[in-house]
């Protein structure tokens, strides 16, 4: 994702054994230290928004308010540290479960808001979180426990326990979303990420190379749990089974971006926590990590493509160090050689991020050839007299329009990136992780 300012500036298995072995090698090992100060009971500042009157009435007018109380009443009944485990996936699960059911049509509509609205997720996946936080158990609960329950929840209301692909005649397609962000400046934001990975979350797209079955996650804004590995857990033993996957994030004003290059820099735009982080992607084995990625999506096709409305292109735009030199040059052509990261296409903030480390991930396990890269959606967007964050409402027909439009065109996208693989690019087929 990539932070819009006023100005032009852009923030922007072989074997198991053997994949966990390869894994190790690009799971980060420590958080940042910025974020070891709050105590597993201390409410997050994501948490401390809930109470705001637009993420009460998302909650409400979606009808995901009743996930907590339900929440809440399991947790009184749990006994037992493996019975809480137990009750906090199961509702996790149902959360992300219901989210997907909601935005692709299925089950009642619970609710006013576009069914592929995706901030009910986010808000109810936050009051979950707050339950757990303040309960108090009738057994005892370490901090590391109720640590590995906030984990949990996270890792299952985010669809990443709810991978399923089919037999080897259908491929297989990654999707990656992102939650809402810049909650300050306006509370009812949404992610049309987010919404585009319930919209496709197992579903077939038809392509004249035969079916392929898209899977989605949606991944937090924060510096703390990318720097924790976040990403490398939950994709690691997904990559290598894949035959395509993009990672999706909200970008620049009305057009999409196949963002050609990442850069192995952060640039410190606050996140959902409002922390800030600065300097090189932290990743385990830095002495090998290379300051740039590179997209393996078929970026000629996906600018060339009618896909919808809006215009989609191939973004060649880095911010690098020149070798030798001691201050960023903006370069329109990708970066040159011995260049160190400032920006990658798609900015230095987690979009770039996210867009790196699963490409570092691509290239450390061996798939060079596995198509995949980043795609930047257009900013979602209200209308115009709806813009005031103090005076205007949670929805509209032109916010409503947009992120439909933009979900669809998604989905274009991804049917014709998959549409254009070659022969070749069949990791599931029966490939093994290389160092």
């Amino acid at each position: 994702m990539t932070y819009q300012l006023p100005t032009t500036t852009r923030l922007g298995l072989g074997g198991l054994t053997l994949l966990l072995a390869v894994a190790g090698t690009v799971l980060p090992a420590a958080a940042s230290p910025a974020d070891a100060a709050r105590t597993p009971t201390e409410a997050t500042v994501e948490e401390q928004r809930l109470d705001r009157a637009a993420p009460q009435e998302i909650l409400r007018r979606s009808a995901f308010d009743a996930f907590a109380p339900r929440f809440r009443r399991a947790l009184k009944e749990a006994r037992s540290y493996p019975q809480a485990e137990r009750t906090v996936t199961r509702h996790a699960a149902e959360l992300w479960r219901r989210a997907v059911d909601r935005a692709q049509g299925r089950g009642p509509a619970t609710g006013d808001l576009g069914r592929g609205d995706d901030r009910p997720l986010y808000w109810a996946r936050l009051a979950l979180s707050r339950e757990l936080r303040t309960w108090e158990p009738r057994f005892g609960l370490d901090d590391e426990q109720r640590k590995a329950l906030h984990t949990a929840l996270e890792t299952s209301s985010r669809g990443q326990a709810d991978l399923h692909y089919p037999g080897h005649r259908v491929k297989r397609v990654l999707v990656t979303g992102f939650d809402p962000f810049t909650l300050d400046r306006d509370a009812r934001i949404g992610n049309p990420s987010g919404a585009s990975a319930l919209a496709l979350d197992g579903t077939l797209v038809q392509t004249a190379e035969g079916p392929a079955r898209i899977e989605t996650v949606v991944f937090p804004v924060r510096w703390t749990d990318f720097a924790e590995g976040t990403v490398e857990r939950a994709l690691a033993r997904q990559l290598p089974r894949l035959d395509l996957f993009t990672t999706v994030s909200q970008g620049r004003e009305g057009r999409f971006d196949v963002e050609r290059t990442n850069g192995a820099w952060r640039g410190g735009f606050p996140d959902n926590e409002n922390l800030a982080s600065t300097g090189p992607v932290p990743v385990t084995d830095p002495g090998s990590q290379p300051q740039w990625t590179s997209t393996t999506l078929p970026y000629r096709q996906l600018t060339e493509a009618d896909t919808g409305r809006f215009p989609v292109y191939d973004n060649t735009e880095v911010t690098e160090i020149p070798a030798g030199g001691t201050q960023p040059v903006t370069r329109p052509d990708g970066p040159t050689p011995g260049s160190a990261s400032r920006a990658g296409g798609g900015g230095d903030y987690l979009s770039n991020e996210i867009a790196y480390r699963v490409t570092l991930l691509r290239d450390r396990l061996g798939l060079p050839e596995l198509p995949g890269g980043h795609l930047h959606t257009p900013v979602l967007r209200f209308g115009a007299e709806n813009a005031n964050p103090q005076t205007g409402t949670v929805t509209d027909p032109e916010f409503e329009r947009n992120r439909t439009d933009i979900v669809r065109q998604v989905r274009e996208l991804v049917k014709t990136a998959v549409s254009h693989l070659r022969p070749a690019a069949s990791p599931s087929r029966a490939r093994t992780p290389r160092r």
